[in-house]
């Protein structure tokens, strides 16, 4: 990969995005058409298509933030790729306009309500980039709004879905609420308090995931083992992080709680559609951690 090329991949967070191509496939798994149209060319289609648009749409976000943090980054974090100049502000904003762009379109073409979907959540991503990131109730409420978006994106390739189960999208705005509030003071340290707010949503996420669960008749016992994986990493990376509440051990539970969205995601897939393709996604687990190991994760 070429220098550029590589730089401008390392601004999109390749390891992010793979988690929020988890989403879509989550949220397709809970519409009911992961089952019923698997074998359906328009199906699969509608599926490529929906995937495209989140990664449009999580990398054009991310480019962005790092655009609107720049003056902040070049003295907290000079290493990243923007202020050390490695891409300039001109050549991340056509890239980040690009992909916001290219994520409508895409969804667009699988239908006016996953375009609409995904101009929703373009704005958001933008707000939070802008604005929302800087209050402390405001930013995590945001973000989670991002990603519950995303879930609901995967579920309109069902149109009839979002409307029937819309409140589904409250399980990923909490926990990435939780994450985002985790990730507060993370270059500094000093909060625990944060942490612990964390933890109870994290717990209520469990409470919430088992209650929607049950309401939509899901196979409990398949998804049991993936909910038990995705709460236990987190409950230690940020329990760790509460105890030795410095930048390094808050910096990696916010890593884990990022890539840990794969195997929440796969307790959505195995709840509605099966052991075999929530299998599928969990096994996007450890492309994302190598990814991890090349390029930041935020």
């Amino acid at each position: 990969m070429s220098g550029k090329l590589f730089y401008l991949v390392t601004l999109v967070r390749p390891a992010n995005i793979v988690t929020a191509v988890t989403d879509i496939l989550a949220g397709i798994a809970v519409s009911g058409l992961l089952v019923l149209n698997v074998n359906n060319e328009n199906g699969i289609q509608n599926v490529l298509l929906l995937v495209l648009s989140t990664i449009g749409l999580y990398g054009g976000g991310i480019v962005f933030n790092d655009i609107f943090d720049l003056e902040a980054d070049t003295i907290n974090r000079p290493e990243r790729v923007l202020p050390r100049g490695l891409v300039s502000k001109d050549e991340a904003i056509l890239l980040g306009s690009f992909m916001l762009v290219a994520g409508i379109g895409f969804a667009f073409t699988v239908s006016v309500l996953s375009g609409m979907l995904a101009a929703v959540i373009g704005v958001l991503a933008l707000t939070y980039d802008k604005i929302s990131k800087h209050y402390p109730i405001a930013g995590p409420l945001n973000m989670g709004l991002c990603r519950g978006g995303n879930l609901l994106l995967g579920m309109s390739i069902n149109n009839d879905a979002v409307f029937t189960y819309w409140y589904i999208g409250i399980i990923p705005i909490l926990f990435i609420a939780a994450i985002t509030l985790t990730a507060k003071k993370e270059a500094s340290g000093n909060n625990k308090s944060a942490i612990l707010t964390a933890l109870l949503l994290d717990a209520i996420v469990v409470v919430l995931f088992i209650f929607i669960g049950y309401k939509l008749k899901f196979r409990f016992w398949q998804l049991l083992p993936f909910l038990l994986f995705w709460y236990g990493i987190n409950f230690f990376a940020k329990y760790k992080a509460f105890l030795y509440n410095q930048p390094v051990a808050i910096q990696k539970a916010v890593k884990t709680g990022v890539l840990s969205l794969i195997p929440l995601n796969a307790s959505y897939v195995a709840g509605s559609a099966g052991l075999v393709y929530a299998l599928f996604v969990l096994a996007l687990l450890p492309i994302s951690i190598l990814l991890s190991k090349k390029f930041a994760v935020t």
